[in-house]
């Protein structure tokens, strides 16, 4: 296990990044109003962080903690990473450009293209945008600005995981969706055992699932309504061996279930959410992770970078 993401790490990457991220709200709910059995759970609501996900806590960190050349950043990303690196190098000054692959949602390039960044759409999935921000980086000298496996994005990403136990310290299970698994492996890092953390992934997309399955990464498909989001090839090596000492399980969920929360959501709580940032509420909404009774359960809604919601 990488000795540098630790919950020391991660405390005092909090500190460095506080001035420049937003302290997100949790809402508690009662399942009986989304028509299932009566019981309390917390959500957090870091779909309100800068950028529209948490992926600002990574790029923070990156920008902060790393040595900046002339040529900025690079960044391959579905486009939650890319618009909260764009967000970050805007703030911060720095040139920035993102690689996205053509499934990125119109929304999220808007977003990059509005925080000033370059934007290039690189193949058909994230592997391709990968690929051609690898290029651009060794022609050009910018700093690679990973999405999920570099220990700077996983200490970033940890500080959620600080955030949440100073929010709501009696919680016993925590669902938080994953992709190349950044988030869930800061978090796990952070929390290590204290608190049951349940990895959510797509059917078309179940990374770490199969990762754990197998005993390493392995490649899996890249299909599904989150793949813009959750469907890299692989999860992050750096992650991987937190998440087999410090994940409970991964649970799978179909597009239809993510669908199925994303109008729930909006319908009983006026929340808008992406279909990944509603992937780990579609777990316990569609119960394929039902909590035992005395379970204390919060549910991670990560990401709101959508068109699905129009005022013109």
């Amino acid at each position: 296990m990488n000795s540098l993401i630790t919950p020391e790490r991660i405390a005092e990457i909090e500190r460095l990044i506080r001035p420049h991220i937003r302290h997100t709200p949790t809402l508690r709910v009662d399942m009986s109003d989304f028509g299932l059995a009566p019981r309390p759970v917390d959500l957090k609501l870091e779909y309100l962080q800068h950028s529209g996900s948490f992926k600002a806590r990574g790029a923070f960190t990156n920008l902060l903690t790393r040595s900046l050349p002339e040529a900025g950043v690079a960044a391959a990303s579905g486009g939650n990473h890319g618009a909260a690196v764009a967000y970050a190098a805007m703030r911060l000054g720095v040139p920035a450009t993102i690689f996205v692959p053509g499934v990125t949602s119109p929304a999220k390039a808007e977003r990059i293209r509005g925080y000033g960044a370059a934007l290039i759409i690189g193949g058909d999935r994230y592997a391709d945008a990968l690929a051609a921000s690898e290029k651009f980086v060794e022609r050009n000298g910018a700093l690679a600005v990973h999405a999920y496996d570099q220990p700077e994005t996983l200490l970033g990403q940890g500080t959620l995981g600080a955030e949440i136990e100073a929010d709501l310290p009696d919680i016993t299970t925590l669902l938080v969706a994953v992709g190349g698994g950044g988030l869930i492996g800061g978090i796990a890092a952070w929390f290590r055992g204290r608190v049951k953390v349940v990895a959510v992934e797509p059917e078309g997309s179940p990374t770490l699932h199969m990762a754990l399955e197998a005993g390493q990464p392995v490649d899996a498909p890249t299909e599904g309504i989150a793949a813009d989001s959750l469907a890299p090839k692989q999860v992050g090596k750096l992650m991987f061996p937190i998440a087999q000492a410090f994940v409970n399980r991964s649970v799978l969920v179909s597009d239809d279930d993510i669908c199925a929360a994303q109008i729930a959501l909006w319908d009983k709580v006026r929340i808008v959410t992406e279909p990944g940032g509603a992937a780990a509420f579609a777990a316990i909404l569609s119960g394929k992770y039902v909590p035992a009774p005395d379970e204390r359960v919060a549910v991670l809604i990560c990401g709101a970078n959508t068109t699905a919601v129009s005022f013109d």
